[in-house]
């Protein structure tokens, strides 16, 4: 039974009466034996905060219930902890206070040491005597019930998910879906209450059956956009638990150390980590003893990309990742009580929340205009309808005096003329289109979590990337050799260093590639291992330095495993295996940044091989290896030549290794130490590593993915800009960019592309564009958007960052107005050759940390990785890329254009319907008081036939012309003046065919006059079945928005749309030709006739070469706009110049 006392923290009734270690007493309360863990979940998640050992001690402090800086002295009577306990930490903690008081020690003084022994007891203490654990032997696995009841869990509750139908709610919150409610509401009161008189009514459908289907249109829309949101949310859950299966943890528990899931992770747990499985941790711990050279990679949480070494008694944070050196900590906070927990809460809890900066949430550009197209429309459509009602009741009332009874009938023929103008369709096509798409991006690795995330991406201006992973492989790979006095750099990403040094120039020397295969191979720890099949390496685990090394020994044509288990003192196989213990290995440190491995050779003595930071390799050698295998002395120009060869690798962004060996006599002490060599931070050098003889360098990087430049000129075609923003150094980010096209020769002052020769502002790192953009008022630091203008147009790497830096850069493009500059936007064209969108910025940015995820939320688009990322990052953005590559986005972005060229071709369609269908009506009651078209066919036209079109239209596959264009303005209108030519054009056709069918049809045809008809007519027939087969036609020319004049191009690639043609046209044969459904569509008795099919066939067909008609009009008229407007500007300009009021017209004016 759980429960806690008045201070909060936790106890529990004892399961076994024996005390352990003295770490927890007997306490009499009742009929009970309580016990207590000697601290509060608060307490400790206060430790994970403050982060110092000052902080340690206040937690030991409260642990023992004493308040020792008032000098209260130790509660002996306390029943929590045993007085001599008591003391003993007090003491302690009096010395950790007064370490920390005198400041930081000199680096390997008795004083740092004496304090970090403290440290080490301090933690030991911590985890001993207030969390009632052991180092050595865990917790019981009976306790982590009671453990997780009074800490909390570590599997943070998942986001509540909107119920379907909150969705529902969210889905028919759109403009045009509430005129479609409002509309169906009205026409069913009028239809049903007002009603028909008499006797005088023709109607064959039951009189609600309009209002209805309207309503049940909008219900389809709501259900499929709700639906299809409801699923998005169950797929991310599922792709989330199969991340966090995979995520487990090694913990001691009852003894023995097993894996768990980071969810069942509690306070208390002894967690081992160390570097090969780069492994994240899942809560906050304190590190205890003995050290292990721990590093932590904290760039997650504090964007800063230095590895941070921790000693016994150090904060380890949730969500930093161990880089190298191995571990043992005590879990302190988990969930909602540690670092990490407590940022995704934050996440979680904001959704609606504008972010520090100001930024608000704004709707996608899509759904922005779409809003504004609807209103326009229905403005339109309640002038028709208005114009309509009071042109009936003038002409049939006043003029013709028919009966007032028939005011019924006009205003239900003013409802179908708004019905008709409203598409209907609209809601469901960008549904449509939205779901399609995702479900294709799925497959292409993007994983869409806001549907309206896809069509926003497609008019992205600007992507800030990461780099690691997202442009390189996220794979260290050997990428340069300095060996036998020759150089071998690779510039090409897609060609291999060992193919490259084994062809390049003859080859090198066999001999001396056989000698640096044996160095890497037997100077590489076991734990680093490439799985081999079928000679290709498919899988590596292990340093990813070695790893780099090793698969350079692969490429060469050499197995590492081979050269190993045939090494006498290396082997661990076979016969050899007994000499194992004549080698000698000098295990990597960081004091020595080294690491060497001596075997014995078959003529006596050893060989030394030794490999670590070049800097120091240098530094001890006496002698070089040509480029024969021959030993030569080392003279200051070779050592400079190895010095400049370093540096051009440093700033090329590689990381630099050397390579070196020692021969040893058969006599040789290992354990003698050098009385001249020191090792890096002081401490004495052994003997066997000094006197080397370099072999080489090898540089090291993370190496571009090979799509990623083809991607990134895609975007400068498509006129998106391409930013950098990666925590790594200046050198490293500048060189990435450069090969992955990012930079360009203009950014460079000169041939040499390293970051000191960028033109200025083109490179930033993370501080020095803080302290430009933001400046102090009033003690208080404010963003300056003037001076971000001023930068941002230039900006494109920034190195060093942090993630608040990847916040204000999204805040700064997303608010910046610069386009409105006309003069600087002239300035910048002219001068650097930078071109400003001339709207407002859309910024996507990627992000894998989780102080990522305030960027991701802020930029209009949140890419996060999806193998890379942390859960919080993925949260937070809203699309994921399944396989962090740059190369996605890049997809994402043509899939978003397609979308937004989808809706348009579907409005090109629609509105064509509704401007013949709404000026047919308007017409038809001017001449008869009634609609050529009866209300049901017009559902038939423009719900259920467009709401067809709309999913043939949407699904047209995106093709690469999309990206050779530049984004669409936010101000821009969806509805182009090419696609008003065309709508106009078709819609003037289709005026002139009804029109003439409606009014000299029964001459010219020999059949009855349909107006004075109170029966369904073969004449209205007609009309309504020549009217569909023009919207069946004109549905393959919207295909194309630009005029081309091959509108079948591609046809072939959409199964989909040829299919929705196909059953609009056999539904269209079943209104007009079965009996059952004539009568409920209003057509004749018996259906049309052979002659009349044909015609109304050939009458739609004539919509195909009609547009081409339209394509010759409309771009003649183009271009004798352009010659006009030419010839106007050449003249006043003239005018212009002679007068001196102007300069000469620059290529950017023209």
């Amino acid at each position: 039974m759980m429960s806690k006392d008045e201070n909060g923290i936790g106890v529990r009734k004892a399961e076994d009466p024996n005390t352990k270690n003295g770490s927890s007493t007997q306490v009499e309360n009742g009929q009970s034996n309580l016990i207590c863990f000697h601290i509060s979940a608060t307490a400790l998640s206060e430790l994970a905060n403050e982060r110092s050992r000052t902080a340690l001690a206040d937690t030991l402090e409260k642990g023992v219930k004493t308040d020792l800086r008032n000098g209260s002295g130790v509660d002996v009577e306390s029943p929590a902890i045993k007085s001599e306990v008591a003391i003993d930490t007090a003491s302690l903690v009096s010395c950790l206070r007064e370490s920390e008081q005198n400041g930081k020690p000199e680096e390997h003084s008795p004083e740092e040491i004496e304090a970090d022994k403290n440290a080490e007891i301090a933690a030991h203490t911590l985890a001993t005597v207030l969390l009632l654990s052991s180092p050595e032997k865990g917790i019981p696995q009976s306790e982590v019930e009671h453990r997780r009841a009074v800490f909390g869990s570590n599997g943070i509750a998942d986001k509540i998910l909107d119920s379907f139908l909150k969705l529902c709610w969210e889905a028919v919150q759109d403009f045009v879906l509430i005129m479609l409610i409002v509309l169906g509401v009205i026409t069913i009161v009028v239809e049903t209450t007002l009603g028909h008189d008499e006797g005088g009514s023709s109607q064959t459908v039951p009189a609600w059956l309009e209002g209805a289907a309207i309503l049940c249109s909008v219900c389809i829309v709501v259900f499929v956009t709700a639906g299809i949101d409801y699923a998005k949310q169950f797929a991310f859950i599922r792709l989330t638990k199969s991340l966090n299966e995979t995520n487990t943890k090694a913990v001691i528990r009852d003894g023995r150390q097993i894996e768990i899931t980071d969810d069942d992770i509690v306070v208390g747990d002894i967690l081992s980590v160390n570097s090969h499985s780069l492994a994240s941790i899942p809560a906050d711990c304190v590190l205890l003893g003995p050290p292990g050279g721990l590093k932590m990679d904290e760039s997650t949480l504090t964007g800063e990309s230095k590895e941070v070494s921790k000693k016994p008694g150090d904060i380890v944070l949730s969500g930093t990742t161990a880089s190298q050196g191995y571990g043992k900590m005590v879990v302190i906070a988990v969930g909602l009580n540690s670092v990490a927990g407590k940022i995704k809460a934050r996440v979680y809890e904001s959704e609606d929340h504008e972010d520090d900066l100001g930024g608000d949430d704004e709707n996608s550009p899509l759904f922005v205009k779409l809003d504004k197209l609807a209103k326009q429309i229905g403005l339109i459509g309640t002038a028709a309808a208005v114009l309509v009602f009071a042109a009936s009741c003038i002409i049939g009332l006043a003029i013709q005096n028919q009966p007032v009874r028939l005011l019924v009938d006009y205003l239900i023929i003013a409802i179908t003329v708004l019905a008709v103008a409203v598409p209907e369709g609209l809601p469901l096509a960008v549904t449509l289109a939205l779901a399609f798409s995702s479900s294709k991006m799925m497959k292409d690795q993007n994983l869409v979590k806001h549907l309206d995330a896809c069509e926003t991406m497609g008019c992205a201006t600007t992507i800030c990337t990461d780099k690691t992973g997202t442009l390189t492989a996220n794979k260290m790979t050997a990428r340069g050799l300095f060996m036998g006095l020759k150089d071998y750099l690779l510039t090409d990403p897609t060609v291999k260093l060992g193919n490259y040094i084994k062809t390049h120039d003859g080859g090198a020397n066999s001999k001396i590639l056989e000698f640096l295969a044996n160095l890497i191979s037997i100077d590489t720890m076991d734990e680093t291992v490439l799985v081999v099949e079928d000679g290709k390496i498919v899988k590596s685990s292990g340093n990813p330095t070695e790893v780099a090394l090793l698969s350079l020994v692969h490429e060469l044509g050499y197995d590492y495993a081979d050269i190993r288990s045939s090494t006498k003192g290396r082997s661990e196989e076979g016969q050899l295996a007994e000499y194992l213990a004549e080698g000698k290995q000098f295990e990597f440190s960081s004091a020595r940044k080294m690491m060497s491995y001596a075997v014995p050779l078959a003529n006596g003595g050893y060989r030394l091989y030794t490999k670590g930071a070049q800097e120091v390799i240098a530094s001890r050698c006496s002698k070089i290896m040509d480029g024969s295998g021959d030993d030569l002395i080392m003279t200051d120009d070779f050592r400079e030549t190895l010095k400049n060869t370093a540096l051009a690798y440093t700033r090329r962004g590689m990381r630099c290794l050397g390579l070196a060996y020692r021969d040893l006599p058969a006599e040789f002490n290992f354990d003698e130490i050098s009385d001249t060599v020191k090792n890096s931070d002081g401490t004495e050098a052994y003997e066997a590593e000094t006197d080397l003889v370099a072999v080489g360098l090898v540089g090291i990087e993370d190496p571009l993915r090979p799509e990623v430049p083809t991607a990134i000129q895609k975007c400068y075609e498509a006129g998106i800009d391409v930013r950098l923003v990666t925590g790594d150094n200046p050198e490293t980010a500048v060189s990435i960019a450069y090969q992955a096209g990012i930079l360009r020769d203009e950014h460079f002052v000169n041939e040499e592309k390293i970051a000191i020769n960028l033109k200025p502002n083109v490179l930033m790192d993370g501080k020095t564009f803080r302290t430009a953009v933001y400046r102090e008022t009033d003690g208080k630091k404010e963003f300056d958007q003037a001076t971000f203008d001023n930068i941002w147009p230039h900006l494109r790497v920034l190195a060093r960052s942090s993630p608040d830096d990847k916040l204000t850069l999204a805040h700064g493009l997303n608010q910046s107005n610069l386009y409105i500059d006309k003069a600087t936007v002239k300035k910048l064209h002219n001068e650097d050759n930078i071109t400003i969108f001339p709207d407002r910025q859309v910024v996507a940015m990627t992000g894998d940390g989780t102080n990522d995820a305030p960027a991701l939320k802020r930029a209009d688009i949140g890419f996060a990785m999806g193998i890379a990322g942390t859960q919080i990052a993925k949260d937070a953005a809203d699309i994921i890329l399944l396989d962090d590559n740059f190369a996605s986005i890049v997809t994402a972005a043509k899939w978003g254009r397609n979308i937004y060229a989808s809706i348009q071709k579907f409005l090109q369609f629609q509105l064509t319907v509704n401007i013949s269908a709404v000026i047919t009506a308007i017409v038809g009651a001017f001449a008869y008081q009634t609609t050529p078209l009866a209300a049901i066919q017009m559902l038939w036209i423009n719900l259920l036939m467009d709401s067809l079109a709309s999913l043939a239209l949407a699904s047209e596959p995106p093709v690469d012309s999309l990206l050779q264009k530049p984004p669409v303005n936010r101000t821009d209108h969806m509805i182009t003046k090419r696609m008003w030519g065309n709508m106009l054009g078709q819609a003037t056709y289709q005026i002139v065919v009804v029109m003439t069918i409606l009014f000299a049809g029964p001459q010219l045809l020999g059949i009855e006059d349909g107006h004075s008809s109170n029966e369904n007519s073969q004449h209205y027939t007609f009309i309504f079945n020549t009217f569909v087969w023009m919207q069946l036609f004109n549905e393959v020319n919207c295909r194309k928005l630009k005029g081309e004049c091959n509108v079948f191009q591609g046809i072939q690639n959409n199964s989909l749309f040829c299919a929705v043609l196909v059953i609009t046209a056999i539904v269209q044969v079943l209104i007009v030709q079965v009996p059952g459904l004539q009568i409920a569509f209003g057509c004749v008795n018996g259906g049309l006739d052979g002659r009349m099919w044909g015609l109304s066939i050939l009458i739609g067909f004539g919509s195909l070469p009609w547009q081409q008609v339209i394509n010759v009009l409309y771009g003649a008229g183009q271009s004798y706009k352009g010659y006009r407007m030419r010839k106007t500007l050449k003249r006043n300009a003239k005018i212009a110049i002679r007068n001196g009021e102007l300069e000469p017209l620059t290529e950017y004016d023209a």
